[in-house]
């Protein structure tokens, strides 16, 4: 038995998912005998932690097929980590071949390099075509030459040898030895539609090892075609079909809005699902961010491009609010750190060895201050300064700037210890997320325009990014307008 579940935003795939697991424990099905496979590890953790809540009586390593597949291929095949390509050694490929390499993925298998070549070498594998077939489809930029690519996929497989695998060898090995997957009972598989080609191969070996199925997905969110994934497979896949009708997360006139933008869309089923009850919700244009009061609740801000957000965070930045972004946390949470140990010490208290040499690398030079052999802790005294000095006027050798940002932050009543109430993401890095107050900055790149306009495959995608930014609202979507306004998505 196949049965394929659609899930439209907010509607409770995972918790859907995790209900059946617990319908077959409850009949008596063992636990390694049920495959649970996400996206993502992350995803496959929190699949995970639900279920031991769930049911406090299970063990964490009773767990042992909660997993992504590709950590299935791993143990599937007995592999070790020593024999798995590690950012570090797509960086020396990197330097071998005089290109910048670095893999800024997750264990997804999509992997994000910051090389064209390696992005198109890596799409032609999960694509399980050549990198020729993959060149030839003019999806890719005038820079990528063709003589180039074949000598970088010459040394990347040289490189690797007999002794290293990526993900993308370890699911074509598994599928080649196919004999070594193990017999389950049930088998469910979340956010399908962004399986690619060589996964839907593995899950073609799950289907002959597993009495039933559950797929779980949304082809209206299926946002990773541009690294390969394969959403007509997931579409055409035959299977009996349940879509979920009720989402708790999106309100009536964010639905609204969001139906327009899934009407584009040309290959898709059709369903229908009931708005979240309550407030329907706010949508609402405006022309500059500043226009918002971000100074309380919670804020997601959304861009089509890295290029675009990282605008937002500069303009953020000036305006001293706290937020975090693809880089982490706002301000330098170094220089945060040695600020609050030197609070420690205007406090009367020790701080340890390494703590002090961070606070020393602050402070200026000082001929009468040095680390005593075998001193582990230090006090103000051993700083020469009373109790009474202020941080910002010693720190001297460090980022001025970047001193009065966190000095203001923390006038304004910022608690930099806790997590920041804004958040500034790309919509991609975002699938999966919510928030109360979405910003979902509408300005699109040239590259994504000329793209959009060359096949309807290509604007399919487009309009199911612009879907999935629009429904991670839970109550007020802010639509950013374009700085110019045919540059941007038309909604």
């Amino acid at each position: 038995m196949i049965k394929k579940i659609f899930g439209p935003p907010g509607t409770g795939k995972t918790t859907t998912l995790l209900n059946l697991v617990d319908e077959y424990i409850k009949k008596g099905t063992d636990l390694n005998r049920i495959g649970y496979f996400a996206f993502t590890r992350k995803a496959a953790n929190e699949a995970k932690d639900r279920m031991l809540e769930r049911n406090p009586n299970i063990d964490k390593k009773d767990l042992r097929y909660f997993q992504t597949l590709h950590s299935f291929a791993f143990h599937t095949l007995g592999m070790s980590e020593d024999r798995v390509m590690q950012p570090v050694h797509y960086e020396q490929l990197g330097k071998e071949l005089n290109l910048r390499v670095t893999d800024t993925g997750d264990d997804s298998g999509y992997l994000n390099f910051n090389s064209e070549y390696f992005k198109l070498i890596n799409k032609a594998r999960v694509k399980n075509i050549s990198p020729e077939e993959e060149f030839n489809t003019n999806e890719w930029s005038d820079e990528v030459d063709y003589e180039t690519l074949g000598h970088i996929y010459l040394n990347y497989n040289h490189f690797k040898g007999d002794i290293l695998y990526d993900f993308n060898d370890m699911i074509t090995k598994f599928v080649d030895e196919k004999e070594k997957c193990k017999e389950f009972d049930v088998v469910f598989i979340d956010e399908a539609q962004d399986l690619s080609p060589i996964q839907w191969e593995m899950f073609d070996v799950l289907k002959e090892k597993s009495k039933d199925i559950y797929l779980a997905g949304d082809d209206d969110q299926a946002i990773f075609a541009w690294a390969g994934a394969d959403v007509k497979r997931f579409l055409n896949e035959p299977a009996e079909e349940v879509v979920l009708p009720y989402s708790n997360r999106v309100p009536k006139n964010i639905q609204n809005l969001s139906n327009v933008i899934v009407s584009r869309i040309n290959t898709r089923k059709e369903k229908e699902y009931r708005a979240k009850d309550g407030s329907p919700g706010n949508v609402e244009f405006i022309y500059n961010i500043e226009h918002i009061d971000l100074t309380k609740d919670n804020w997601l801000i959304l861009t089509r491009t890295t290029y675009r957000s990282d605008e937002i965070s500069k303009q953020l930045k000036s305006n001293n609010m706290y937020f975090k972004d693809r880089f982490g946390k706002s301000f330098n949470t170094r220089l945060y750190k040695a600020i609050l140990n030197f609070s420690e010490l205007c406090k009367g208290n020790t701080i340890n060895l390494a703590d002090a040499r961070e606070i020393h690398e602050y402070l200026p030079d000082n001929p009468f201050f040095n680390f005593k052999e075998n001193k582990q802790y230090y006090n103000m005294d051993d700083f020469g300064y009373g109790k009474d000095a202020l941080w910002y006027n010693l720190f001297t050798r460090a980022d001025q700037d970047e001193c009065f940002y966190i000095r203001t932050m923390l006038s304004n009543g910022n608690k930099l210890s806790q997590p920041p109430r804004i958040e500034v993401s790309t919509i991609h890095a975002a699938k999966g997320g919510e928030c109360e107050n979405v910003i979902l900055v509408l300005d699109n790149a040239r590259k994504i325009r000329k793209s959009v306009e060359s096949s309807i495959e290509k604007a399919d995608e487009e309009h199911r990014v612009w879907y999935v930014g629009a429904t991670r609202a839970k109550e007020n979507l802010y639509l950013l307008k374009p700085k110019k306004e045919r540059y941007g998505y038309s909604l």
